[in-house]
């Protein structure tokens, strides 16, 4: 949680509002969301297949297995790298941003007093305000990289967090569906109760986090991981039935 203004902090707190912000930029929250999801809907939608087919217990259990490491894996390899480069891009972009600053930099206090006249300063306060901000080379680079790039060059998602995120939630979801397998109770109907529960539930939370209506929220996933499971279900029914 991000700590408020002092003054705005204390208005608020008066009126009964609390006016301190979670943190949305340390870059594990999808990952983490996306691989529970991913995993869930991955192998719950594969057992249904499987079990559409009329495959034996055992060669769920193996498929299952494998899906759920070699899907964790792929998804924390995939979200460290993607990040990585995103990073990667975002320093050569502030790279160049600060060799612009360093060789034209009276044209880069120009553009800066611009932004601040676009926020509705009159010209000679966004003057004297880019001229302040011109005067420290680090601060003027974090808002010329913030108003030209959207982000902030020192406030980056870190790529090892997002791709451990991704490949333990990814882990997660993916065993719930394989749980009733593993543990001895070989039925399709157990597995499909247990998805629909976690897909439920990890809507509300997901809701909860973000501020929408928890059930609409926990409804818009069950539906779409059923459509997902369903699909996969009848595919694997077709191909069984005539095998």
């Amino acid at each position: 949680m991000r700590e408020p203004s002092r003054a705005t902090g204390s208005a608020a707190l008066r009126a009964g509002w609390s006016h301190s912000h979670r943190d949305v930029s340390g870059g594990w929250l999808r990952p983490t969301v996306f691989g529970v999801v991913d995993g869930l809907v991955t192998n719950a939608s594969l057992i249904s297949g499987l079990g559409g087919g009329g495959v034996s217990a055992h060669t769920v259990v193996l498929t299952g297995a494998a899906s759920l490491v070699a899907g964790a894996f792929s998804m924390g390899t995939g979200e460290y790298i993607s990040v990585t480069n995103q990073n990667e891009l975002v320093g050569a972009e502030v790279s160049l941003e600060q060799q612009m600053l360093a060789r034209f930099p009276a044209a880069e206090e120009e553009e800066l007093a611009g932004y601040f006249r676009q926020y509705g300063a009159d010209p000679g306060t966004a003057a004297r305000m880019a001229s302040a901000v011109s005067a420290d080379p680090e601060t003027a680079l974090r808002v010329h990289t913030r108003q030209e790039l959207g982000v902030d060059p020192q406030d980056l998602p870190s790529p090892l967090v997002a791709g451990v995120a991704s490949l333990f939630a990814f882990s997660f979801g993916a065993l719930i569906p394989l749980l009733p397998w593993l543990a001895g109770a070989p039925y399709l109907w157990v597995t499909l109760v247990l998805t629909a529960v976690g897909l439920t539930a990890l809507g509300i939370v997901v809701g909860r986090l973000t501020g929408r209506p928890v059930l609409s929220s926990g409804l818009r996933q069950l539906l779409l991981g059923a459509l997902a499971i369903a699909v996969t279900f009848g595919v694997g029914h077709l191909i069984g039935s005539h095998s």
